[in-house]
């Protein structure tokens, strides 16, 4: 006979995982018990050794599905004689070490359920079990119990009880577990919050449904927050979207009801079509075919579309009924503001945008948008990490000795807590632009300290003094006697960043391409070349400064860098280039510009990778302008040509001034801006190959850390890490956190951790 305790840690609360245990228990005749922590899941087994043997085998060889084990202690106890095995009480701790579970989308068994005309949840958009429905959005609090959710206001029927209470249910402790009967209603409201249907749900949803097929906006209270919805092949109902919502040209997502729709709009791999159809649900971006019958209003001038399957009941059944095919699924927010999650806050917000109002009473917890993600040579390569993916850990390659948090950059927002050699970066939060989204990513860091009971003693944040995240850092340092506050270069964050996720700390040749990022000498870097650990960096190479006229009027209006270079390169012979932008170049304007740069105000130099691509776009009479963050360089991507025949890249390397030259030189002769834009990205894979080579001839490094935003450009990062390859380089580059600012807090947290 044997009694062992296993301590288990990770994603182990909120995905079966007692339910599980319980089975395996039962089906070996153990005796014993099981139970939450705020440590994790703690079982005490007990019975013949080879049967407790096969027990502790079954569970690491086959946890539940929606579990991620990362740790498991194991210690024999004398002999305490159970003849059942029971599912007792959570019981809390002072330190929690267990992990909350990602939202997780509806379950084939709950959509069964949901169109089954037998069915007492049938057409009930709240339908979940213990493998499916919300749980980071809904948690307050740790161990995972109703109690701790925003579900603790709504009472459980007594047929609910029973399930929940039923080892053998799937619905065993599920804690959203609800019905009809005494669950979360959902209703139709007008613009002033009045009811238009409060009927059964099925109703209510055929009426919303009636209004997106008639061209309406509906503002649609999801599971992270609000989207705007309406009918993604009505032209007038996407413009009408688009200016009410003042985004002029940035890409809409698009929820579709299956697969086989998908395949109507879009190129699909298998691979692709397993991501989309994933427990995660996340936005992929998809090769939109030529003959897509969704409007052109909703991705312009792009040869992609962002595509997401439902994933809450209430998406399925606006699908369910007789209505649009496609509807858009934009975040319900005005530009620059945070996503609406309360519905008098989105009553407020969302009035002058929405015709109506598809409301509920079950409360969001943590405002949370979609991730979006895509799949490219061979990878999954996550853009925005957010619903579906946090609060889900990843490994430190260093573990820090004191519990820390770093508070990400000023673009693109996430921020992380780590300890023993865990990281928990958060949700998305976005630009760090207004009172509004400094008080979300004040409330998210709060909410992570508070669920995993974490007080940080050492303090991450950028260089950049004006960053809101690194006040925020700087502020919480000095009220916190003994915390240690830990300043990480921008671009050192990035390389850390992509080092960490590939599970190294060892020294490597970090090529870091964005376009803004606060450089030690007070310049604006972003075409960085850097030998680099978690320790430190050493800035190898970089590309030519050159002057932002403007400032951040420069990053706005494109053709502003596209004069600059110009004028580096030629002087004020420019002028007189035969192309198209400097006959359209207004001359009163580019001399006050001038005057500017000549006096060095409001003129910061840089050495951007990302105002470089915003410079050619401009010369390419792509973008001149922009009316989100790197338009110009996207639409020169999706500009590029695939050429019939082999390209060369432009001369120059390094030498910027030499490949202008030859690409002004391409302009002038009348060449095809597509293979102008594909010949500019061959010459951008040149240089950094050509810099890396110089870098492992002095270092003997043969590692190349590929991060930063210009690196969501799938062109380049395959010309590039083919190109390294080829070379015999080992190529990191990011999967599973995004290469933008985005993963910066990881670096942050990686960076001070070693040092701690």
């Amino acid at each position: 006979m044997k009694r062992l305790r296993l301590e288990v840690t990770g994603t182990v609360q909120g995905v079966g995982f007692r339910p599980t245990v319980y089975r395996y228990a039962r089906e070996r005749a153990l005796g014993g018990w099981v139970s939450n922590t705020s440590a994790g899941v703690v079982i005490e087994v007990e019975g013949p050794a080879d049967r407790v043997d096969d027990f502790v085998a079954a569970l690491r060889q086959s946890p539940p599905p929606r579990a991620s084990i990362t740790g498991m202690g194991l210690r024999e106890l004398p002999l305490g004689h159970d003849r059942e095995f029971l599912i007792k009480a959570s019981a809390p701790e002072d330190e929690p070490r267990t992990e909350v579970s990602p939202d997780l989308a509806t379950c084939a068994d709950c959509l069964s359920e949901l169109a089954d005309p037998r069915d007492r949840r049938r057409s009930y958009p709240f339908i979940n079990c213990t493998n499916c429905g919300p749980r980071f959005t809904i948690v307050e609090g740790i161990p995972y119990d109703r109690g701790r959710t925003v579900m603790r206001k709504f009472r459980m029927c007594p047929e609910c009880q029973r399930e929940y209470s039923d080892p053998m249910d799937r619905r065993f402790h599920a804690q959203p577990n609800a019905c009809p009967a005494c669950g979360p209603k959902v209703w139709l409201a007008s613009k002033d919050g009045a009811a238009l249907s409060r009927g059964p749900s099925a109703e209510v949803l055929s009426q919303a449904v009636s209004l997106l097929a008639k061209g309406r906006i509906l503002a649609i209270k999801g599971l992270g927050g609000f989207h705007l919805a309406c009918d993604a092949q009505q032209e007038a109902a996407v413009w009408a979207l688009r200016s009410r919502k003042f985004r002029e040209d940035k890409p809409f997502a698009v929820m579709v009801p299956d697969l086989d729709t998908a395949r109507v709009f879009c190129e699909t791999l298998p691979e692709e079509e397993e991501l989309l159809s994933s427990v995660r649900r996340p936005i992929v971006l998809l090769r939109r075919r030529l003959a897509c019958p969704i409007a052109g209003s909703v991705a312009p001038r792009q040869k992609s579309l962002g595509l997401i399957l439902p994933y809450t009941p209430l998406h399925a059944l606006l699908f369910a009924a007789d209505g649009p095919r496609a509807l858009v699924m934009t975040s319900g927010n005005l530009s620059d503001e945070p996503i609406a999650h309360e519905n008098e806050d989105a009553l407020k917000r969302l009035a002058e945008i929405a015709d109506a109002f598809l409301l509920h009473d079950r409360d969001i917890h943590v405002r949370c948008d979609d991730t979006v993600t895509r799949f490219f040579d061979g990878e999954e390569r996550v853009l925005r990490r957010s619903r579906g993916y946090v609060p889900a850990s990843l490994s430190l390659p260093v573990a820090s000795r004191r519990p820390l948090l770093a508070c990400g950059a000023h673009l693109k927002n996430t921020f992380c807590l780590a300890r023993d050699g865990r990281a928990f970066l958060s949700h998305h939060i976005g630009d760090l632009d207004n009172l509004q989204t400094l008080s979300s990513f004040e409330a998210g860091v709060r909410h992570f300290q508070s669920i995993h009971r974490l007080q940080p003693s050492v303090l991450a944040c950028d260089l950049h003094p004006d960053y809101l995240s690194t006040k925020y850092a700087e502020d919480a340092a000095a009220s916190r006697p003994g915390t240690r506050l830990v300043r990480v270069q921008h671009h050192h964050a990035h390389i850390a960043s992509c080092l960490a996720e590939n599970g190294t700390a060892e020294r490597a040749i970090g090529v870091a391409f964005d376009g803004t990022g606060y450089g030690e000498d007070g310049a604006v870097w972003g075409g960085e070349f850097l030998l680099a650990d978690l320790k430190g960096f050493v800035r190898f190479r970089h590309l030519p400064y050159v002057r932002m006229p403007g400032g951040e009027a420069a990053v706005r209006e494109p053709w502003r860098m596209a004069a600059s270079w110009l004028h580096s390169v030629y002087g004020d012979d420019f002028l007189d280039l035969p192309i198209a932008f400097t006959r359209k170049l207004d001359r009163a304007s580019w001399e006050t510009l001038r005057r500017m740069m000549a006096a060095g105000v409001n003129s910061p130099l840089t050495s951007s990778m990302g105002r470089l691509f915003d410079a050619v776009s401009a010369l390419l009479e792509i973008r001149r302008d922009v009316h989100y963050e790197g338009q110009a360089a996207i639409e020169l991507e999706m500009a590029a040509a695939d050429p019939d025949e082999g390209l060369s890249p432009y001369p120059g390397g390094l030498d910027i001034a030499r490949m202008l030259r030859a690409l002004v030189d391409d302009l002038a002769a009348g060449t095809d801006p597509g293979l102008i834009a594909h010949r500019f990205h061959l010459s951008v894979a040149q240089l950094t190959t050509e810099a890396c080579l110089a870098a492992r001839e002095e270092t003997k490094l043969d590692t190349v850390a590929l991060s930063g935003g210009v690196f969501q450009n799938m062109l380049l990062l395959g010309l590039i890490s083919r190109s390294l390859k080829k070379e015999g380089f080992r190529v990191l580059t990011h999967s599973r956190v995004p290469p933008n600012d985005g993963g910066i807090c990881l670096g942050q947290a990686a960076v001070a951790g070693a040092g701690a």
